[in-house]
């Protein structure tokens, strides 16, 4: 084999790697008319309250906020503050074959917390206004190893109305609510820990 035709090969192969492109992000339209209706609050915060609690906790008795702080075409960070603890974000991503949502915890060092990053996916094409994210495999093994049995069986809802966002916890025995008021956004907070502006 000549070097010329070597170097015409090589030439030919990195321009089809170049003109290729990534291959498309799939989704279906309940999933698109969710992330869509939650992603055009991008740059807004907005206060909420626990609307229900059967397990009342003094931990969320702070001012609570949700920032929809970054927004692309496949992944939205909300940053959910409790008073002053920014040690929580929520990531909802497509993934080609639903959404998912992620917890990130982070310490106030930007570390990342011994429990971070569970969360479910989406089993069927749920609804325009609402999302439910099972707990996913990883999370069962977090959750059991790090001695959280009972909520191995979360499952985690957020609904996207136009003047009211909810993110919900239930499994047997617990339910936990917080709604916001999307007619009335605030002022944005600084970034979470672990994040920069």
């Amino acid at each position: 084999m000549s070097i010329r035709f070597l170097t015409i090969l090589i030439v030919g192969f990195t321009i089809n790697i170049v003109f290729a492109g990534s291959a498309p992000l799939v989704s279906i339209p309940t999933h698109d008319a969710f992330f869509d209706a939650i992603a055009k609050h991008c740059g807004k915060a907005y206060e909420g309250k626990v609307t229900v609690d059967n397990q009342p906790s003094p931990a969320f008795d702070n001012k609570l906020v949700m920032f929809v702080r970054y927004c692309d075409q496949a992944e939205l960070q909300i940053p959910f503050y409790v008073g002053d603890n920014a040690s929580r974000t929520w990531i909802i991503k497509k993934t080609g074959s639903g959404l998912s949502l992620k917890h990130d915890h982070r310490h106030k060092d930007g570390t990342n917390d011994l429990v971070t990053m569970y969360g479910g996916h989406t089993l069927d094409g749920g609804y325009e206004q609402i999302q439910s994210f099972p707990a996913d495999q990883y999370t069962k093994e977090l959750f059991a190893k790090q001695g959280l049995p009972q909520s191995i069986t979360n499952v985690w809802q957020m609904y996207i109305y136009p003047e009211t966002f909810s993110y919900r916890l239930v499994r047997e025995g617990r339910e936990f609510r917080v709604d916001f008021d999307l007619s009335k956004p605030i002022s944005a907070p600084p970034a979470p820990w672990g994040y920069t502006d």
